[in-house]
């Protein structure tokens, strides 16, 4: 069986408010062993969203992704292959990730497979369809031909055209890789390369925008953190490039999220 993409984290001064965003607006589950002292973590049923409290000299933002392998000796081995990738067993108290390791562009990502100890049952649900899901995951790199061919010898991911940059999938959720240009961001805040946005699949987008304003309503703190004035109609139209989604917002905290009807 190939690699797949089974969870997506957040590092967040407000991660008990953003788990309850995505629970409420996009259908998410919480997972029954969440440790609310650390973490909170949501599911779409297939890819486990962990939502960290940042601490201090760790910067707030989308962080990095975890691919479940059925070899993760294997892989570790084709890791070794690349000068500047380099891998780290984690500790017990890091749920979904039995190993970390970077790309050649630094990106970190975790490894598991399903016999491995820190594996929590958010992250091993039998998939599910459901009418909200995580669809992508956008990466913007320098080096983005060389990591998309890494991605693609190493997890067997299945490279794909693109309109920008490579898209490589699991035949369930895809990781678009994007060019980084820093002057893309001339007419606001510099955003440096690394994960860029979450895609959603929604069974409507009408339906989605109506759900977000009955939860904004009940709930002011659950609204969506506005992309204003022309440094947020820059950040949208610069998101817009992702081909996937016609529908653009930010969470609570700022995450960017680019939603497809499907």
């Amino acid at each position: 069986m190939p690699a797949r993409i089974r969870h997506i984290a957040i590092v967040s001064d407000q991660y008990a408010l953003e788990g309850r965003f995505y629970q409420a607006v996009f259908g998410m589950r919480m997972a029954d062993d969440t440790r609310p002292d650390r973490a909170v973590t949501v599911s779409d049923g297939y890819v486990g969203l962990n939502i960290n409290p940042r601490k201090a000299g760790r910067p707030a933002g989308l962080d990095h992704f975890g691919i479940e392998v059925d070899d993760a000796e294997d892989v570790c081995q084709r890791l070794q292959h690349y000068r500047d990738v380099h891998f780290v067993k984690r500790p017990s108290t890091r749920p979904f990730a039995g190993i970390s390791a970077n790309d050649p562009a630094g990106n970190v990502f975790d490894i598991s497979q399903p016999d491995m100890a820190n594996r929590k049952s958010v992250y091993v649900e039998e998939a599910r369809t459901e009418p909200r899901r995580i669809s992508h995951l956008a990466i913007r790199t320098l080096q983005v031909d060389e990591v998309a061919r890494f991605y693609e010898a190493v997890f067997g991911l299945q490279r794909r055209h693109a309109a920008l940059g490579h898209e490589l999938t699991d035949g369930r959720v895809t990781l678009v890789l994007m060019p980084w240009d820093v002057r893309d961001y001339e007419n606001g805040g510099i955003v440096r390369p690394g994960p860029d946005h979450i895609g959603f699949t929604v069974e409507s987008i009408d339906a989605l925008k109506e759900r977000i304003a009955s939860v904004g309503d009940n709930n002011p703190h659950l609204r969506p953190l506005p992309l204003g004035g022309k440094e947020g109609a820059s950040r949208l139209a610069l998101l817009a490039r992702c081909t996937h989604g016609s529908f653009q917002l930010a969470d609570p905290d700022g995450i960017l999220i680019d939603v497809a009807q499907g």
